[in-house]
């Protein structure tokens, strides 16, 4: 396997230029901060809408499915919208779906009601990440893709992490109620959708792309298959390494995300809603690993080793980092069950940010959304089937996260080994002449 993974790969002569290129991952890291605020805002407004409509523990489990079930249908349909129509105005589309979703909840009153506003959130909040990978594969080089998804892959935890100050500044200074505090927030959708509208375009077309820079950016050696459609792009082992891949470590960030809370409160009795420093130390470690993954997975090519190495070497070493979740259990110490556990995520986040980009190191552009969107649906499957699987495991054992812990370590050196099975090089696709 070593052997395999370490062929290939030559430094290319075009030297780095230009910095226009990071004005959009700017815009696309403010995207996602918005995003993540949209999707979160719930979670957090739960207790006060669950005492005000009288929810139910299954009436707000139904509205979350909901969401994810309509989220990982939603990849299939944005990631192909997106390599139908390209990023800006497959995208712009995206924004436009999930801020209407988002402003919806504020006119929700019954169930039904807010898990129509959520598929709506779920369906458009779908077209994120297929962008993402699209518009990186556009505006940058192979070998500094994965450090540029990676800065973008940060704003997810800044996203979760601003939630609580922004309803606070609506609710409590603004003196907004929940409904007005949904639908004003979605002045931040609007906002972005125009931003992207104005700034996005392909690195040829912008006029703000110095010669030198637009080198470097399509100094890659030129794509072997031009457009690759769904029944093709099915067919591909190398498009089910990424599925499979998102399928068995997603569910890992979908954990942390709805239980981390949960599981503080009954472990440690402290509320992260209120008690933040926990939870911000916990991300901002995560923040480090996804810019950290892609730096070491891009800083690898461009030291000579080839795309498989840096690829497979860094979500190797990123599976090692979420290893410290076997101990936490096992803490009485809060503050070091919140490192060992940023550490994990740090380690989930570089492996993000390397499993996002290597889509484009094996499809061809207009190919990129539509495989992100079979991973992202993937992702979301295990994510429901690992949320059911919580539920049972905790109800078995009296609530000890031991064996969940445990799991989740094991997770990421399967998906390596299923990527090397399905995509031993990770080279290009081809298609076989007619």
């Amino acid at each position: 396997m070593a052997q395999a993974i370490a062929d290939g790969g030559a430094a290319s002569p075009v030297p780095r230029s230009g910095r226009y290129r990071w004005l959009i991952v700017a815009v696309l890291f403010a995207a996602t901060t918005v995003n993540y605020i949209d999707r979160t805002m719930l979670g957090l407004l739960a207790p006060t809408l669950g005492d005000e409509l009288k929810w139910t523990e299954n009436d707000y489990g139904n509205i979350v499915t909901a969401f994810q079930f309509a989220y990982a249908l939603g990849f299939l349909l944005m990631g192909w919208l997106i390599d139908r129509f390209g990023p800006k105005v497959g995208y712009a589309i995206a924004i436009g779906i999930w801020t209407v979703g988002h402003v919806a909840h504020g006119f929700a009153s019954s169930i039904v009601s807010f898990m129509l506003a959520r598929v709506i959130l779920g369906v458009g909040e779908a077209g994120h990440f297929p962008s993402v990978v699209r518009a990186s594969s556009e505006w940058f080089p192979q070998k500094e893709r994965s450090y540029a998804i990676g800065w973008v892959n940060s704003a997810t935890t800044i996203g979760v992490i601003l939630t609580a100050p922004t309803i606070a500044f609506f609710m409590r200074i603004l003196g907004f109620d929940w409904r007005e505090t949904f639908i004003y927030t979605g002045a931040f959708g609007v906002i972005l959708l125009l931003l992207w509208l104005w700034l996005y375009s392909n690195p040829r077309e912008s006029g703000k792309v110095s010669e030198a820079e637009l080198a470097w950016i399509e100094h890659d050696p030129p794509e072997k298959v031009e457009r690759l459609g769904w029944g093709a792009i099915v067919s591909k082992r190398e498009a089910w390494a990424f599925a499979v891949a998102k399928f068995l470590t997603d569910p890992v960030w979908f954990l942390m995300l709805f239980w981390l809370p949960k599981y503080f409160s009954t472990t440690y009795d402290v509320d992260l809603k209120i008690v933040l420093l926990p939870m911000i130390i916990m991300y901002l470690l995560s923040d480090a690993g996804s810019i950290l993954g892609g730096w070491v997975s891009s800083k690898l090519i461009q030291s000579g080793h080839s795309v498989n190495f840096a690829r497979k070497a860094t979500m190797i070493g990123a599976g090692c980092c979420v290893l410290p979740l076997l101990f936490v259990t096992g803490l009485d110490n809060m503050w070091l069950a919140v490192v060992l556990i940023g550490i994990a995520l740090a380690g989930h986040q570089a492996f993000s940010s390397t499993i996002l980009s290597i889509p484009p190191d094996m499809f061809p552009k207009r190919a990129v959304g539509s495989v992100i969107g079979l991973g992202g649906f993937a992702g979301g499957v295990g994510g429901m089937i690992m949320a059911k699987s919580t539920g049972l495991v905790l109800d078995a054992t009296g609530g000890n996260y031991t064996i969940i812990f445990a799991a989740c370590t094991i997770v990421y050196f399967l998906a390596v080994f299923a990527v090397h099975l399905l995509s031993p090089r990770l080279a290009p696709v081809t298609v076989k002449s007619a």
